[in-house]
């Protein structure tokens, strides 16, 4: 049997700072990993391959056809069956080593803390915000790592949360966005789309930093957001600091959270549509904040004023609102961090801040 498993691992154990000692703490850890979908695929996957010895699956949806093209561990023919018993049986197949717990349901308050305090680590394979906060709230509760991932149309991002751990830098979801995002102001995958290969490439950045964490090896990405734009090949980092005014739930506020309700109400400013942008662009009655990173493309010439989206977060209480007699606009790539910079200026002025819904993408695409 020892012959047969260091067969299998043979070329993870024979990497240079790895051997059987890294193969071990993989064969003795618990993750996690919550939603079994685009960036749930990849990460199981990888880690029932590396040997990962125990692992949690949690999502109650079932395999539909719109969703092979960016789930290969999918197939037609599977169409309608639960995800997570799908992937527990080819999984089985994969590395009879592992064992894989299944959970056929979607979690919420009353069931999160109690299936997330199994485990050392916790992947969000998720794709909505409800859950994303859900998931930090109970995480910070448990004091577990949690390895965040999210994608849109060709853009995708990566960190590592609540990671006390050897000097962890102990940052959580809500530095990084500290007010849920309205839903009605943000695009999921089924309106907005997203490139199949995408997910499948953030979701194996998930798995690794999950084997880092494990093994103690590299530098995980703890304290920085990774971004990666597909079509332009090109990846860059937002240094994050911690948020002195981020929200921090305890067990019963957690337990009676409705974090549908929540990020269905939440929105102090307005967004603009691309047609109400151009609209007001043309009659001059915008003043235009792009607040994404130095460097950034495509370069825009409606412009009047650029602050990075990552220096908006660490000086936000001493953030110079530009004086303007026109409209401010807040823009961003996809619209996500415009509407978060949105947010943040409207608390510190009475003048209507807005947003452009979708950002650049859906600006150029119209």
């Amino acid at each position: 049997m020892l012959e047969s498993i260091n067969e299998r691992y043979s070329r993870q154990i024979i990497l240079p700072g790895f051997g059987e000692a890294a193969q071990q703490k993989l064969r003795q850890a618990k993750v996690c990993i919550v939603g079994m979908g685009a960036l749930g695929c990849p990460a199981l996957q990888y880690l029932t391959a590396a040997g990962v010895g125990n692992m949690g699956i949690v999502d109650g949806d079932v395999v539909q056809l719109h969703n092979l093209h960016r789930q290969p561990l999918f197939f037609s023919n599977e169409v309608g069956a639960l995800k997570v018993m799908v992937a527990k049986q080819k999984m089985q197949q994969l590395n009879p080593l592992v064992n894989i717990t299944d959970y056929p349901f979607h979690i919420h308050p009353k069931n999160a803390l109690q299936i997330l305090s199994e485990y050392d680590i916790v992947i969000d394979a998720t794709d909505n915000f409800p859950t994303k906060y859900l998931l930090n709230d109970a995480c910070v509760i448990l004091q577990k790592p949690l390895v965040y991932g999210a994608v849109s149309q060709y853009e995708g991002q990566v960190s590592i949360f609540n990671n006390n751990l050897n000097g962890g830098k102990n940052i959580q979801y809500r530095d990084v966005f500290p007010d849920p995002a309205a839903t009605a102001n943000i695009q999921s995958c089924e309106q907005a789309g997203v490139l199949g290969v995408l997910p499948g490439i953030i979701g194996t950045l998930q798995a690794t930093e999950v084997i880092k964490f494990i093994t103690g090896m590299g530098k995980l990405l703890d304290g920085r957001l990774l971004t990666y734009r597909s079509l332009e090949t090109q990846f860059y980092e937002i240094e994050l600091t911690k948020n002195a005014n981020a929200v921090n739930i305890n067990v019963n506020e957690f337990q009676q959270t409705d974090y549908q309700h929540i990020c269905n109400a939440a929105s102090t400013e307005e967004s603009l549509s691309v047609d109400q942008f151009k609209q007001m662009l043309q009659q001059q009655l915008l003043f235009v904040v792009d607040v994404r990173e130095m460097g950034e493309l495509p370069h825009v010439n409606f412009v009047d004023h650029q602050i990075p989206y990552s220096q908006i977060i660490q000086a936000e209480n001493n953030l110079h609102i530009p004086v303007t007699n026109k409209n401010i606009c807040i823009i961003c790539q996809q619209g996500v961090r415009s509407r978060n910079a949105a947010t943040i200026f409207q608390s510190k002025t009475l003048q209507k801040i807005f947003h452009l819904q979708g950002g650049l993408n859906a600006y150029f695409n119209s």
